[in-house]
């Protein structure tokens, strides 16, 4: 009884309310909305346990015909969620964990705002370029601090390889004399995971790190500037008025000077990637540690903040402010 005196005392402390305006919030009387809620679940449990084989949306659906009651299906899923009600079946699934396949770490996750310098972190994915009958592969590898193309390859026919390789290479060479580590984030395709495309990195200061098989929320930076710059390409720079490669080649060359020189960038403070990055050697910008304190984690952020945010109500909810 001790303990659990100090456990009210502590909560009270905590929320900023009296220890008898927490007992008086206890032994009130029930609400007509807490009436109403009892009584709605008492319905569901007879419901379910009279159709145990049916789920909340045939449940609801049930309760709004033959109950003549006007309910929502999302009212009737959190009454089963509170009640621990499933519908039952004898097919029951048996999930298989999943073969770790991955041939490289992520060493990312979600922590892409902790990147400190330029040619800290570089990310590559290919994006593809479809219109009427023309069909163009194009690989870009971007600077995640700055947001620049540091390098990028149009492919000759598509599933081609070079076009990967080709452009890590030019990574290769823009980072010679680099005396930092640079990590290379990808997901899993074919080329990336190849041996060949990795034996290419051997000798250099370049780490590898990976997205998780079916996760293109691994690698936001690229995802988000691929679409941003496909808009551009075709509504601002009119590429689907070309009819050959050259003339592909010619508009993603003018495009990715554009990008990278003249594009304001929002990430970065509505600077030019270009310019940012020579702010960030000339001393303009303030150097942080933050990539090297980072904590990986698997748990999205978006989730970490429901889960905070679901722990907070559930304690005001325990003890209301009087």
């Amino acid at each position: 009884m001790l303990s659990k005196d100090y456990a009210v005392t502590d909560i009270c402390a905590m929320m900023g309310v009296s220890r008898s305006g927490y007992y008086k919030w206890l032994r009130r009387d029930p609400s007509s909305r807490d009436i109403t809620r009892d009584a709605m679940l008492d319905v569901v449990e007879h419901v379910h346990s009279e159709h145990p084989s049916h789920g909340y949306r045939w449940v609801a659906a049930y309760i709004r015909n033959d109950l003549n009651v006007s309910i929502s299906d999302n009212y009737i899923y959190k009454c089963f969620r509170y009640l621990g009600l499933q519908a039952q079946t004898k097919h029951k699934p048996h999930p298989r964990p999943r073969k770790v396949r991955d041939r490289y770490p992520n060493l990312i996750f979600s922590t892409w705002e902790t990147v400190d310098r330029p040619r800290q972190v570089v990310v590559s994915d290919m994006t593809a370029l479809k219109w009427k009958w023309l069909l163009f592969e194009v690989t870009f590898y971007f600077d995640v601090f700055t947001k620049e193309i540091l390098a990028w390859r149009l492919a000759d026919r598509r599933g081609c390889r070079e076009q990967y390789v080709g452009g890590l290479q030019d990574v290769i060479s823009l980072l010679r004399g680099h005396s930092e580590p640079t990590v290379l984030h990808t997901d899993q395709g074919s080329v990336y995971a190849s041996m060949a495309y990795n034996e290419l990195i051997r000798d250099t200061l370049i780490v590898r790190s990976m997205s998780r098989a079916g996760k293109p929320t691994d690698n936001p930076v690229n995802e988000a500037l691929n679409g941003w710059i496909k808009e551009e390409l075709f509504v601002d720079f009119h590429i689907d008025k070309c009819t050959d490669k050259k003339q592909v080649e010619q508009t993603l060359d003018r495009y990715v000077r554009y990008y990278n020189d003249m594009r304001p960038c929002f990430a970065i403070g509505y600077d030019t990637p270009a310019n940012y990055r020579k702010r960030y050697y000339k001393g303009e910008l303030p150097k942080r540690d933050t990539f090297s304190t980072r904590e990986l984690s698997e748990l999205p952020k978006f989730v970490k903040k429901r889960k905070e945010t679901a722990a907070k109500q559930s304690l005001q909810g325990l003890c209301p402010l009087s």
